[in-house]
């Protein structure tokens, strides 16, 4: 999709939508098993192991890999998948680790204190990195188990494609007004009179030059400010309705140790959790690139 005007992602290009809507549906998975590949070593994956997760990445935009790494520890598990799949550039986040990679686990040091993704609540529907800068958002995500929670902690997978096609078949203007280039603003990140990020607006749903399509989303319902248009009122309530219906396009996984989610920024939420004996902690890894299509 080198010619942007022909991308079937914009409003107006039905025949080139209806192909490659037709085309993405074809063989979707429908069970969760589906999108887990069984692999032996992830920080060196088998051409069949790797072929395996790319190929599933490229119809669903996810994958699940169940390794043999058990409650392993070693952050280069997460980095070397990255690599594997043309994954270099990291987001080095405030909450990071010094090596940008994150140790989700309940913490309350003065850094991540009050941040959900450090805390056992439960996170609700959201792209990662939708405040981010626009030429910084996040393309790809990699989540790696260590130790899974004793209760909870489960995750709903959702690919923003399935999403944006259920949009686009209800009304292409709803699919518009999400593309506004300042459709969903969030407001500045102001902590004891100190603002530690400003207010940034940006479009739900973006095509980006290499033909991709990009959703920056949140399921919030504090500090977001959305556009005062009516369409976009009717767009966001009708995406929003998608989001809390159950339905075949909804995978429902909890990640237990040796296991990881590889994906191009699928939109997910987090159920709370319970800690038992070994806090609850994941690995996760953002990129400013998208796992290598080719």
């Amino acid at each position: 999709m080198n010619n942007h005007r022909q991308s079937p992602f914009l409003p107006g290009n039905q025949n080139a939508y209806a192909t490659w809507r037709d085309k993405k549906l074809d063989g979707y998975p429908k069970r969760l098993e589906e999108l887990v590949v069984e692999i032996q070593d992830p920080r060196q994956l088998s051409a069949a192991e790797h072929d395996k997760i790319l190929s599933l990445c490229q119809k669903t935009n996810m994958a699940i890999w169940a390794g043999l790494s058990g409650h392993d520890a070693d952050k280069r598990i997460i980095a070397e998948l990255g690599l594997a799949f043309g994954l270099r550039h990291l987001d080095h986040n405030m909450c990071a680790d010094d090596d940008a990679i994150s140790s989700l686990t309940v913490q309350s040091d003065a850094v991540r204190n009050g941040y959900i993704p450090y805390s056992n609540r439960p996170i609700a529907w959201h792209t990662d990195g939708y405040y981010n800068l626009p030429e910084q958002q996040i393309h790809a995500l990699l989540l790696h188990c260590v130790n899974p929670a004793e209760d909870g902690g489960e995750n709903d997978l959702l690919d923003h494609e399935i999403l944006f096609i259920q949009i686009m078949e209800r009304n292409p203007d709803y699919v518009r007004a999400l593309m506004h280039p300042r459709a969903m603003t969030i407001p500045a990140n102001i902590v004891e009179d100190e603002e530690l990020r400003p207010a940034r607006s940006g479009p739900v749903f973006a095509v980006y030059p290499d033909g991709h399509l990009h959703m920056r989303y949140t399921d919030r319902s504090r500090s977001i400010e959305w556009l005062d248009d009516p369409l976009l009122k009717e767009a966001v309530e009708f995406l929003k309705s998608l989001l809390h219906t159950s339905s075949p396009w909804q995978f429902h996984a909890k990640l237990e140790a040796g296991q990881g989610l590889v994906c191009n920024n699928v939109l997910h939420t987090r159920s709370g959790f319970r800690d038992g004996d070994q806090p609850r902690l994941l690995y996760r890894a953002r990129y400013f690139d998208r796992i290598h299509q080719s």
